[in-house]
């Protein structure tokens, strides 16, 4: 009996540490979940920027992949010796279309095919709806260059590609740039994007559809009515 007190203390000692410590141990076990949830949440942040800017990276290479193929395969095939092989010349101009809100978008691209720049000429409405639906009954503001979409190949729904020497190509080209400067004004049924690569295919000695149909349709009537040829050679200059 003697050592009871002593006993008593004892365990009194040990409920008190016990109480103590037994709240901080909570504490820190909570705290390290909490900063594990936090660390695979930040994972799981990253691993989503990562996707992300892989999808992105993909975009852009999808973009381009078309253009940069294409100069590919004409730098190999320009290196050919003469009487050899393909008589595509190293200049081109490419009759496009593709898909938009409304009933679509003729185009066309131009360049050199060992170079992966593009140049891209168009008629378009210069604004947005108001602009394209004001079109349809007088003369708008337009532009002429490179409008959405016009290099992306997820839109394009028809392409007709021909072939130009250097001394062609030079002509067809400052024709592009000269039809751009004179094209100030837009109209849905006078001067829209199919008569404005009609009038390039003109230039360049083509039979033309006519202006009215849909640029789809257009650019596929275009290749058909001349055969699907490759190769343009324009007239001498008068």
């Amino acid at each position: 009996m003697a050592n009871t007190p002593k006993r008593l203390g004892l365990c009194w000692l040990a409920g008190f540490t016990l109480a103590f410590l037994l709240p901080w141990h909570i504490q820190s076990a909570s705290a390290q979940e909490s900063a594990s949830a936090h660390e695979i949440d930040t994972r799981a942040g990253s691993d989503r920027l990562i996707s992300r800017m892989r999808d992105v990276n993909k975009h852009t290479a999808d973009a381009n992949a078309l253009v940069s193929n294409e100069a590919s395969i004409e730098s190999k095939s320009s290196t050919r010796k003469p009487g050899t092989g393909s008589a595509k010349g190293p200049y081109y101009v490419d009759f496009r279309a593709r898909t938009a809100a409304s009933w679509g978008h003729a185009f066309v691209w131009f360049g050199k095919t060992s170079q992966r720049e593009v140049e891209v000429a168009g008629l378009t409405p210069a604004g947005d709806t108001l602009e394209y639906v004001l079109g349809y009954v007088t003369w708008v503001p337009s532009e002429t260059g490179a409008s959405y979409g016009d290099l992306d190949p997820e839109y394009l729904t028809a392409s007709y590609r021909v072939y130009l020497n250097e001394p062609d190509a030079k002509r067809v080209f400052a024709y592009i740039k000269k039809l751009q400067a004179s094209s100030p004004v837009w109209s849905a049924e006078i001067s829209n994007c199919t008569s404005f690569i009609g009038s390039i295919a003109d230039f360049m000695g083509l039979k033309v559809p006519v202006r009215w149909l849909r640029p789809e349709e257009y650019v596929n009537r275009l290749k058909t009515m001349n055969g699907g040829i490759q190769i343009v050679r324009l007239s001498p200059e008068q």
